[in-house]
């Protein structure tokens, strides 16, 4: 059995590869080409390591005639990253229905903390905007998906965002952070007890945050009348992440006047990413995908093509 709840409360106005953020070394990953967020060293880098290396790995589709990106960020509890069941599978998803994909490589805890996790986010925002020529994407059709722990870095990019800095030398510092709409699968969205999941919470915000942070971190605390338009699922049976993480997000987004789609099922394990194997939650993303056509994200049935 599956409960569904639709919000629709306020009506939201919705191959050329750049060398403007450089390529790694030619690197190809799930069948995408990876670039790096900045080619000069991320700001904060640790290291020298692939781990202190944000990138994202882009994944263009035959054609795209809505002209829209969508970045995604694997989950992983803040420690891992599963870029192959929820990153590089849902990128070659969306490029099957028309749409642009952009597979986020964050930096992860206990090495980083908050803020580098948002500010990976936020660069790759701006990164495919200033390149949107480029990717064949509209500047103000660029969404941002997360599954997880990608999931609460996707909510606190659709709550923590700026218009860009005007006066910067690096053009992609001058594009704005915020996503045009947001997806998020079986999220982590609090930071604060009892729905808290805390293995997320340690590896992003350490031992021992304060209580201030911990606000702040909170995706559903954050959300106001600029939120993004939110499509959700989740799942009754998820025993990692508890139901009401996006029953907590979807209920703020009412409260904010957010258009939101929120699908709650009753049966599915934590990270089933498309869920293939899962007959009932396996109807998630034609749910998606429909959401996104009454929005103008993606083209109608028959009118897109994989590349």
């Amino acid at each position: 059995m599956r409960m569904r709840f639709v919000a629709t409360v306020a009506l939201a106005v919705m191959t050329t590869w750049t060398t403007t953020v450089g390529w790694a070394q030619g690197v190809e990953a799930g069948g995408g080409k990876t670039v790096l967020l900045w080619t000069n060293g991320a700001p904060g880098a640790k290291g020298e390591t692939d781990a202190d290396k944000p990138s994202l790995t882009i994944f263009l589709p035959a054609s795209n005639p809505t002209k829209t990106g969508v970045i995604v960020a694997p989950g992983g509890g803040y420690a891992h990253l599963a870029m192959d069941k929820e990153g590089y599978a849902v990128a070659k998803w969306l490029n099957e229905r028309g749409v642009a994909a952009f597979v986020l490589k964050y930096r992860l805890g206990p090495v980083y903390h908050h803020p580098i996790e948002l500010e990976d986010a936020q660069r790759a925002i701006r990164t495919v905007r200033a390149n949107a020529a480029e990717y064949g994407v509209a500047a103000d059709h660029v969404g941002m998906m997360g599954f997880s722990a990608g999931g609460h870095l996707t909510a606190t990019a659709g709550t923590h965002f700026d218009g860009g800095k005007a006066g910067a030398g690096d053009a992609i510092e001058r594009q704005g952070s915020r996503p045009d709409f947001l997806v998020l699968g079986y999220p982590v969205i609090t930071m604060e007890e009892p729905e808290a999941h805390k293995g997320s919470r340690q590896y992003l915000l350490g031992e021992h945050p304060n209580a201030e942070l911990l606000r702040e971190l909170s995706a559903e605390r954050q959300v106001n009348g600029e939120t993004p338009p939110t499509f959700l699922f989740t799942t009754t049976d998820d025993k990692t992440v508890p139901v009401l993480n996006s029953v907590m997000f979807y209920s703020a987004l009412v409260r904010a006047g957010v258009p939101a789609e929120m699908h709650i099922f009753q049966h599915g394990a934590h990270g089933a990413g498309l869920a293939a194997a899962n007959p009932e939650l396996s109807v998630w993303p034609d749910l998606l995908i429909k959401w996104m056509r009454e929005r103008g994200y993606a083209a109608a049935q028959g009118n897109s093509a994989a590349r």
